[in-house]
């Protein structure tokens, strides 16, 4: 998965400064409202809520943006939506398979969106269950190497994470990815800041139990599929089992 958690953290700090940032804020406010809506507006008392909320202010998004949010989904504003979770399966160039994640208030538009982007793109939709099955729903915490002004380590990591849940660390580069089991992730990220550490990301997400490798031209159409997946509005995630060489992704760039 290292080529891929690479590509997807690369991805998501590029997203913060470039043209997408408008699309990345409303899909962490939506991610704040229905996490709120379905646990309360206390972060404290809502695990889910406070990880949304962290998610967004490291992405810079404004605080106010994330107060509103909190009050519509809990009800105490105007305004909420019927969200709802829907996800869809299919392939990709290279027979990836691909996981699609919405949060919508319209079933009929997010299914329409999600197949025109698989077919104008080189993939296509799959049955319920085709696909959901190379998939295991993991906790994933990712936290920089960098801590104020000093570099950790992984065996540093390890010892704070391993006897809280953790299966595995992995070296992404300029950061470690922390994997659990999902219902361990709250144990972890809890861990983490009482050893005093900073994280980038704590959150629930399907992580593929066999990937594809790809070369550099099935590469850059995967990409492309998965660019136009998440450009649709309702789309909030979206999981691919590639994988992709060092080479490959410092090439295709």
């Amino acid at each position: 998965m290292s080529g891929h958690s690479k590509w997807a953290t690369t991805k998501h700090k590029k997203a913060v400064v470039d043209a997408r940032r408008g699309k990345l804020f409303a899909r962490l406010v939506k991610n704040v409202e229905v996490a709120a809506r379905t646990g309360g507006a206390d972060p404290a008392g809502n695990p889910t809520l406070y990880d949304a909320i962290q998610k967004a202010k490291k992405s810079s998004v404004p605080n106010d943006n994330i107060e509103r949010a909190v009050k519509r989904g809990a009800g105490l504003e105007a305004g909420g939506a019927d969200y709802q979770t829907v996800s869809y399966e299919g392939y990709g160039p290279g027979g990836v398979a691909v996981l699609v994640e919405c949060l919508t208030d319209n079933r009929n538009r997010a299914a329409s969106e999600v197949r025109t982007a698989m077919t104008r793109n080189g993939g296509s939709m799959a049955d319920p269950g085709s696909v959901a099955y190379l998939f295991e729903r993991k906790g994933v915490l990712v936290l920089p190497k960098q801590q104020a002004g000093r570099a950790i380590g992984e065996d540093e990591v390890l010892e704070v994470v391993l006897e809280h849940g953790a299966e595995e660390v992995e070296d992404l580069g300029e950061s470690f990815e922390v994997v659990s089991q999902a219902a361990d992730l709250l144990a972890v990220r809890r861990a983490v800041q009482g050893a005093g550490l900073d994280y980038e990301s704590a959150e629930s997400a399907w992580l593929p139990n066999v990937s594809v490798p790809l070369d550099e031209d099935a590469a850059r159409r995967v990409f492309r599929l998965v660019d136009a997946l998440e450009d649709c509005d309702d789309v909030q995630d979206v999981w691919a089992n590639f994988e992709v060489s060092d080479e490959v992704l410092t090439s295709v760039g």
